[in-house]
């Protein structure tokens, strides 16, 4: 059986947004969702008497009562299921990550960025976890996918990683294409005395990047050969290339790299600049 998404909600507007998405992408893949909302009230009991903790459990109740609702609303052939745990938020989605496809959140902001910035919660899950994340975010258009396009960023070591199979598995259920982009500079000092050479040296860039994207797509592409790939090389920084790109994309995929024996976030440039920025949900795979 296919495991579910787990969805955590927390009764917000961002947490709502997350939902439908989530509902809209269980259909997609023909799987179950969980909605997980999380709290600490219990932690205290047996320490210190608390007289908020029954209120807050009721709350929590229809909070999850309410999303379940909601879900059969968008869509009544999904399964849900609902899960109230008592503990921290990062800590409880952190511990459902390996029992799902995914873990999809939602963007929330404070003050008056709060449409751009991203929530505590979210990016340290989405920097922590081992298994997929999704925070979903960004426009309209993107959040109802309505430009049929699955965004990948090629990083340095994407052949044959999850984040690549992730996003031919999402082209190949949403009947899109697949945008594979790869970033290039050429260093400073190699292009002080370009003018004096045949050929300057950004072509080798542009060259090297192409080959990896070719690489990092072959294996996939043969195995989705109903999956139409767009291999894209653009001259500049990956995270402001990717954010920008994201406008016209219905999702970004990125790989993320886990430093082993490393406790803390595992984000580096690009993928925090693109939880912060996309105009569209952003999906981050471990490597591995």
């Amino acid at each position: 059986m296919e495991l579910p998404l787990v969805v955590g909600v927390d009764g917000s507007d961002a947490g709502l947004r997350a939902l439908d998405w989530a509902v809209d992408e269980a259909v997609r893949h023909g799987l179950p969702l969980r909605l997980v909302y999380a709290s600490q009230w219990e932690r205290y009991e047996g320490v210190a008497p608390r007289e908020d903790a029954p209120e807050e459990q009721a709350m929590a109740d229809r909070v999850v009562a309410s999303a379940a609702e909601r879900a059969a609303r968008r869509n009544p052939e999904v399964e849900v299921s609902v899960q109230v745990l008592a503990d921290d938020p990062v800590a409880a989605l952190l511990r459902e990550a390996p029992y799902a496809t995914a873990v999809v959140l939602g963007c929330k902001g404070r003050g008056e960025f709060a449409d751009l910035l991203l929530g505590s919660v979210s990016l340290s899950v989405a920097a922590r976890a081992r298994h997929p994340v999704v925070v979903v975010r960004g426009d309209r258009a993107g959040l109802e996918s309505g430009h049929d396009r699955v965004l990948l960023g090629v990083g340095d070591t994407a052949q044959g990683s999850a984040a690549v199979r992730f996003a031919f598995r999402e082209a190949e259920a949403r009947g899109c294409v697949l945008d594979a982009v790869r970033a290039w500079r050429c260093p400073a000092y190699e292009t002080a005395d370009r003018a004096q050479r045949a050929a300057g040296p950004e072509h080798h860039y542009e060259h090297q990047a192409s080959e990896l994207v070719d690489a990092a797509v072959a294996e996939e592409a043969e195995a989705h050969p109903t999956v139409h790939v767009r291999r894209t090389t653009v001259e500049g920084p990956a995270h402001k290339v990717l954010v920008r790109r994201s406008a016209a994309a219905d999702l970004l995929v990125l790989g993320a790299r886990q430093r082993h024996g490393h406790f803390g976030l595992q984000l580096g440039r690009v993928g925090h600049a693109a939880l912060h920025h996309a105009a569209c949900p952003v999906a981050v795979v471990p490597r591995g």
